[in-house]
């Protein structure tokens, strides 16, 4: 492995520190986007059972459930305006769902980046690769063919190190915003139903 980053030359450097920050992304939007973290189980039928008992609404207790998780601060942005019209309750929900979105996205447009940059990286080591290896050839000739295919070899090291770089980041960008829409549209359900109990009518 050493050897390989060797072979890549001083391009290696960035390449090996996207690597890095890719992997420090995947793990932290993995942790941070675990179901019992964002959803936790049966929050939502605990919140419409504490309306529908109707009382009154602690607003410490609706701040400990805004605290709670990302559907927790849904629902009890719901519950701060309850008192208001059906469409203003929605608008609020909608409002807030915008910044949970924000939020549960973060990085995202970093890892992003690196699945678009890390090719353009390896490709750009790869031609400083090959500019040596041509100016060694205008200094001492064609000399050895099978140096000239090692010199090539190593020249596509940072290629291949680009794609896989890439390939992991591009693959788990898409696997996250996919599953933050699959919270959205799960959150926004529970909201209505929310709603649904606030409002019968």
């Amino acid at each position: 492995m050493l050897e390989l980053v060797k072979a890549g030359g001083w391009p290696m450097i960035p390449l090996l520190l996207l690597s890095a920050v890719g992997l420090a992304i995947v793990v932290e939007r993995f942790w941070s986007l675990r179901a019992r973290i964002v959803m936790p189980p049966g929050l939502g039928d605990e919140v419409r059972a504490w309306v529908a008992r109707g009382g009154a609404l602690d607003p410490g207790h609706v701040e400990s459930l805004r605290q709670n998780s990302p559907l927790g601060a849904l629902l009890a942005a719901a519950l701060d305006v309850r008192n208001r019209p059906r469409e203003a309750i929605r608008e609020r929900v909608e409002d807030v769902g915008r910044h949970l979105v924000h939020r549960m996205e973060r990085y995202l447009n970093t890892l992003g980046t690196i699945a678009a940059a890390g090719p353009l990286l390896g490709l750009f080591g790869t031609v400083v690769g090959m500019i040596q290896m041509f100016l060694g050839i205008l200094d001492h000739g064609m000399g050895d063919v099978n140096q000239l295919a090692g010199g090539i070899g190593k020249a596509l090291v940072c290629t291949a190190t680009g794609m896989v770089v890439a390939i992991p980041a591009l693959a788990f960008h898409r696997y996250f915003r996919g599953r933050i829409s699959e919270y959205i549209v799960d959150m926004e359900h529970e909201a209505m139903q929310l709603l649904d109990t606030l409002d019968p009518a």
